[in-house]
């Protein structure tokens, strides 16, 4: 986590229950459900909670993904490109994030830039892509790559 300290009282029981939801079955899914929609040229992750946030936390592999949804020319993030800058990292991991929202995300189920780039709320960041995926399935459109029965109707 960024600059801070470790958390005591109230609040580690907070982010230890928060923590407790993440699911590595489900991170396993979600890793082969992407890397097949974005293409065999993105690197896996290191496995673990830890290995899925920094695979994910500079955005370039979430703007792939949601691109991937979309039919060749319409893709929704122009411009993807990987930096080690951290404002660079959280204003593609929104622009991920304001485009899920078009694809059909409700807003209630769209994780915060913090709880992946900090990796607060990994579990979030799970259900999101989660929705992603079975509304990707929902659509039909053709574009959906991979096993439909990983996610739910």
């Amino acid at each position: 986590m960024a600059n801070r300290g470790p958390s005591y009282g109230l609040s580690r029981e907070v982010q230890q229950k928060i923590d407790r939801q993440y699911d590595p079955e489900l991170e396993q899914l979600l890793v082969r459900w992407m890397v097949g929609q974005c293409g065999e040229d993105i690197p896996q992750p290191a496995p673990g909670r830890d290995g899925f946030q920094q695979w994910l936390k500079d955005g370039t592999v979430l703007c792939r993904l949601i691109n991937s949804l979309y039919p060749r020319g319409q893709a929704p993030v122009a411009k993807i490109q990987a930096s080690s800058m951290a404002f660079r990292q959280m204003e593609q991991i929104s622009q991920f994030l304001q485009a899920a929202e078009r694809y059909g995300i409700a807003a209630t189920d769209i994780f915060q830039t913090v709880d992946l780039w900090e990796g607060k709320n990994m579990a979030c960041v799970q259900r999101t892509l989660m929705n992603l995926g079975s509304l990707a399935v929902a659509k039909g459109d053709g574009l959906f790559v991979g096993d439909p029965n990983w996610f739910p109707k």
